[in-house]
C-alpha cells in the first residue's frame, strides 16, 4: 500500500497564547513523523511559527497544499490554543482538496490555566467544526475532545484516520477487472457499472474465452509461464495434482497479469464456473487467491461490487481480504455462522505452517464437470483471529451504493468441511441476517483478518456518502 501523506494546519489566533503553538507544531510533528508519515506543513519562515490565523495565512497554507494535492491524502487540523475558525476552514476549501480531515485539540493542563498559558482548544475545536460543516467539509474527531498528540488514544487516532484516507483515495481511483459474464443463474451479483464510475470506480471487461485464446497461444516452457509455475508451486502445497492442471493455471494467471499491468487494475472478479472448467479445464481458485494475498483481491462469480468491498478492507486494513457465504448455522448458537467458499481465499487467511492450507479439486462443480477439470481450488480452515466483514451493493433502483459492514471473531469450534471455511461469531447475528435479507443483500461478504469497522464506516459513509449499516459489535 502507498504510504499517506497528511497535509497539517496549526490553527492559531492572536490574542491567544501563540508560543503555545510553536511547541504544538514540533509536538505534533513530531508524533506524525515517529509514525512513518509524511507531512506538509507551512514553514515557520513563512507564517508566524508556522502557523495558520490569518486570511492571508489560509492562502498560503491552500496554495501549498494544493501544490502537493496529488501526494496528500488527508489533512489534520491540530488547535495548540483556539484557532481561528475562519482561517482553518479557508485554507481547507480554497486548496481544492477533498480528503478526510481529522480535527485535534490540545488539552488544557489545570496547574496552568493562566492568560500565558490557558489554550481553549477545548473551546475553539467547537467553532472550527461548526464553520466546516457551515463550508460543506466534512471531518473526522479524536475519541477525546482533546488529546495530546503523545497519548496513546491519539495513537489510535491517528491510526484509524490513515485507514480512512487509504479507503476513500483508494476507491476514488479504483479500476477493477471483470473477466467474463456473471453466471447466468447468479442474478444476485448484478450491479451498476455507471454508479461505480460516478464515485470514481471503473470497469473493464475482457470476455473469458478471449482470456482462454491467449492463453492457449503461450508455450509451457515459455519464461513467464515457468515462473508462474514455480510460483504456484511455492504458493501452496500441490501434491496430487496433476502437472498439466498446474500449467494451464500459470498460462491463466500470465494473460490475467499482463491484462492487469496494460490496464492499471487494482482487483479482479472472474467467472469462475463453469465455463472454465468445461472449456478450459481447470478452475482459476488458486491465482485468484495469489493476487488476493498480494493485496491484489479477485472476487469470484464476477461479484464486482464483492471486489470493492475486498479493496476497502485491504486498504484500511493491510491485510489480504476474502470473499464468502454466509453459508450455514451452526449448530443451535444463534451467533455463530459457517463462512464458506470453494475456495479461493487467500493464504493468509489460514495462518502458518505447511499444512495449513493445499490445493485440490472443487468437489461441488466436479460433480457437473468431473474431477479432472475442476483443479485448483484452495482448501483450510480459517485461523481463529478477530475480523471485519463488508458488503457494498449497488442501488440501481435508488441511484445509490449501499453496504453493511461489523466485526466478528473467526473461532476454533470443531468442523469438518471441504473447501475454505471458518466457524464465525458475531454479537446479534440473527438481527444481521434479517437485515441482510430485508434489504436484499447479496449471499457474498467480504472478511478481512483486522479490526477496521469504524474506519471503514467513516471513509464509506461520511467522506464517499454511501449509504452504510454499521452492525453494533
Amino acid at each position: 500500500m502507498e504510504p499517506v501523506t497528511l497535509g497539517l494546519i496549526i490553527g492559531n489566533r492572536g490574542f491567544f497564547p501563540d508560543h503555545l503553538c510553536a511547541s504544538g507544531r514540533v509536538e505534533m510533528l513530531d508524533v506524525l513523523h515517529d509514525a512513518g508519515f509524511e507531512v506538509v506543513c507551512v514553514d515557520p519562515s513563512q507564517t508566524r511559527f508556522g502557523t495558520v490565523g490569518t486570511h492571508a495565512e489560509a492562502r498560503l497554507c491552500a496554495e501549498l497544499f494544493a501544490t502537493h494535492a496529488r501526494q496528500i491524502g488527508g489533512i489534520v487540523v491540530s488547535l495548540p490554543n483556539f484557532g481561528d475558525e475562519k482561517a482553518v476552514a479557508d485554507a481547507i476549501r480554497d486548496s481544492g482538496l477533498r480528503v478526510p480531515v481529522l480535527v485535534q485539540a490540545f488539552p488544557d493542563d489545570a496547574a496552568r490555566m493562566t492568560s500565558a498559558d490557558r489554550r481553549d482548544g477545548f473551546c475553539g475545536k467547537m467553532s472550527v467544526c461548526n464553520n466546516l460543516r457551515q463550508y460543506g467539509i466534512p471531518f473526522s474527531l479524536t475519541r477525546l475532545h482533546t488529546v495530546s498528540p503523545t497519548d496513546p488514544s491519539f495513537t489510535q487516532d491517528v491510526a484509524d484516520f490513515a485507514a480512512v484516507c487509504r479507503v476513500v483515495r483508494g476507491l476514488r481511483r479504483l479500476r477493477i477487472g471483470a473477466l467474463g459474464a456473471r453466471p447466468t443463474a447468479f442474478n444476485t451479483v448484478r450491479y451498476s457499472e455507471k454508479l461505480l464510475e460516478k464515485y470514481g470506480i471503473s470497469v473493464e471487461t475482457l470476455d473469458l474465452f478471449e482470456a482462454f485464446g491467449r492463453a492457449d497461444r503461450l508455450k509451457d516452457d515459455a519464461e513467464p509461464v515457468r515462473a508462474k509455475r514455480d510460483a504456484i508451486r511455492d504458493y501452496l502445497d500441490t501434491a496430487g495434482v496433476p502437472a498439466q492442471a498446474i500449467a494451464k493455471m500459470a498460462r491463466f494467471g500470465v494473460v490475467v497479469d499482463e491484462w492487469m499491468k496494460d490496464l492499471g487494475l487494482a482487483a479482479t472478479a472472474v467467472q469462475c464456473w463453469t465455463a472454465m472448467e468445461e472449456y478450459f479445464g481447470v478452475v482459476p481458485c488458486t491465482v485468484m487467491s495469489m493476487w488476493s494475498n498480494a493485496l491484489l483481491p479477485s472476487a469470484c462469480e464476477v461479484d464486482v461490487t464483492g471486489a470493492v468491498a475486498m479493496y476497502a478492507l485491504a486498504q484500511a486494513g493491510g491485510r489480504p481480504s476474502a470473499l464468502v457465504d454466509w453459508n450455514n448455522n451452526y449448530g443451535d448458537d444463534p451467533d455463530k455462522t459457517v463462512l464458506f467458499h470453494c475456495s479461493n481465499l487467500p493464504r493468509d487467511l489460514f495462518g502458518q505452517g505447511p499444512t495449513a492450507c493445499r490445493m485440490d479439486f472443487q468437489e461441488i462443480i466436479a460433480g457437473a464437470v468431473g474431477r479432472e477439470s475442476s483443479y485448483g481450488t484452495v482448501v483450510g480452515r480459517i485461523a481463529p483471529a478477530p475480523f471485519t466483514y463488508l458488503r457494498i451493493s449497488t442501488d440501481d433502483a435508488a441511484g445509490a451504493i449501499r453496504g453493511y459492514v461489523g466485526q466478528g471473531e473467526f473461532t476454533n469450534d470443531p468442523l469438518q468441511t471441504f473447501g475454505g471455511y471458518g466457524v464465525a461469531r458475531i454479537r446479534n447475528l440473527q438481527g444481521l441476517l434479517r437485515y441482510i435479507c430485508e434489504n436484499g443483500f447479496e449471499h457474498h461478504v467480504a472478511v478481512n483478518p483486522t479490526s477496521t469497522a469504524t474506519a471503514l464506516s467513516e471513509a464509506l459513509g461520511k467522506y464517499l456518502q454511501w449509504d452504510v449499516y454499521v452492525h453494533p459489535s
